[in-house]
């Protein structure tokens, strides 16, 4: 549906066509300037500066990798050998976290950790655990592989910035240079170009030189972007947690939540309905003393209120089971979360396709994520308006985002509820990611299996 457009003028706009006119003018402006900011902004220069300290780093992680695998090899028959590989190949992960710490802040790309090392006990453990460490292994082979193209990246950076600003200042220090030149017949200076036999005024070598190191310098950060790429991708290979370090990592967190979510239900029994069912049982054996001692009355006073105490435990045991399992689910994932929605604090607009309905356990999990996110939208976000869609990813995947209008600016807390959500996402090998820039908008998508 298209809807009619004034044609009134705006308040303070000239109408007619030198107000098209002013308004083409700043769109192209506008347009100009946005160009600028995204490609000589904050993060083209960050990406030159990764690129220029890249090579140096590089170097100083090559040196390391031969220090730990020469002499750990060479005497690996010796009493020595093994436990300074071990020792090495677990100390790997420093370096690899300082790479790590610089791709997430200067490329801006959100690498996760790995999970820590393993518990070693006494020597042969220590010994053991050094040598199987996968992550260490991979720090190694990427400090190894980065040297090559970060080599590439920062030479290459160094000499557009040291040679482009220097040619750009050329107008300022020619003045103190001594050209070879020849005099025409007007007594005019010309400089003699090094490349071939031909000359031109001093003013316009001059001003060549200068207008080129400009270039050149504008430039670097293009030549920067496209050269730290090898580099990204190898953090993203061999710095991220590999696959069954993740499984790994998620199944200890599942352990733990599973632990804590069953003394949390042997907390709330024992505090809330094995409490009202111990008063009832005292109550009941009152009244039966009362009737034996023929005051029916007082007995009968004992089952009221020991009827009431009853009730107050089965709506504690009903919520009990509902944090377990929420009853809404019992008819499909769908309307449960047309359930969500309608109770939300935000307007919500439900977008639904869920040709197959998915395993217990990940219809709770996505319940639950669900219900996290939209309560994050209403406590934090400020926004108007919030997207919930769910659909089919790919075959045997489902793909559940909330998208919302709000402030923006988002991240996740090291015990906030959004890396909650990971942990839990995880524990059947789904994904979590966030997008949320100052401003706005803020979008999560998850990832998850259709069968657990």
């Amino acid at each position: 549906m298209e809807y009619p457009v004034s044609r009134r003028p705006a308040s303070g706009q000239p109408a007619g066509p030198a107000g098209c006119r002013r308004s083409g003018r700043s769109g192209t402006l506008s347009t100009v300037a946005r160009f600028l900011q995204a490609t000589y902004g904050g993060r083209a220069w960050a990406r030159l500066l990764y690129a220029v300290i890249g090579g140096p780093l590089a170097v100083l992680g090559f040196a390391y990798t031969l220090l730990v695998l020469l002499p750990g090899t060479v005497a690996s028959a010796t009493l020595i050998g093994l436990p300074w590989l071990a020792t090495g190949v677990r100390a790997a992960r420093g370096p690899a976290a300082v790479h790590r710490a610089l791709v997430r802040g200067l490329l801006r790309d959100p690498i996760e950790s790995p999970p820590r090392p393993q518990a070693a006990h006494g020597l042969f453990g220590w010994i053991r655990v050094g040598l199987t460490d996968a992550t260490g292994w991979r720090a190694l082979a990427y400090l190894v592989l980065k040297l090559p193209p970060a080599m590439v990246a920062t030479v290459a950076t160094a000499f557009l910035c040291l040679y482009g600003l220097t040619a750009a200042l050329y107008p300022l220090w020619s003045r103190f240079t001594v050209f070879p030149s020849t005099t025409d017949e007007r007594g005019t200076h010309l400089v003699t170009i090094t490349i071939g036999d031909g000359t031109m005024p001093e003013w316009l070598y001059v001003t060549a030189v200068g207008l080129a190191g400009l270039l050149l310098l504008l430039a670097a950060p293009w030549v920067a972007r496209g050269l730290v790429q090898p580099d990204r991708l190898l953090a993203r290979a061999l710095l991220r947690p590999t696959r069954a370090s993740h499984l790994r990592q998620a199944r200890t967190q599942a352990m733990d939540d599973a632990a804590a979510r069953l003394r949390r239900i042997e907390r709330d029994l024992h505090d809330g309905a094995q409490t009202q069912l111990v008063a009832l049982a005292l109550r009941l054996g009152m009244a039966r003393d009362e009737l034996a001692d023929g005051d029916p009355e007082a007995a009968l006073r004992l089952v009221d209120t020991a009827h009431q105490g009853a009730k107050q435990a089965l709506t504690e045991l009903r919520d009990l089971v509902r944090g377990i399992h929420p009853p809404v689910l019992d008819t499909g994932l769908g309307p449960a979360l047309q359930t969500l929605s309608a109770r939300s604090a935000v307007p919500v607009e439900l977008d639904i396709h869920l040709p197959d309905r998915p395993s217990p356990a990940i219809e709770t999990i996505a319940y639950y994520t669900a219900a996290e996110l939209l309560a994050n939208v209403a406590k934090h976000s400020g926004a108007r308006q919030a997207v919930l869609t769910l659909a089919p990813e790919r075959t045997g995947w489902l793909r559940l985002t909330v998208h919302d209008d709000g402030i923006g600016g988002a991240r996740p807390a090291p015990a906030g509820g959004l890396t909650g959500l990971a942990h839990r996402v995880g524990t059947v090998d789904g994904r979590l990611e966030l997008s949320s820039p100052p401003g706005g908008p803020t979008v999560v998508t998850v990832e998850l299996p259709v069968r657990a």
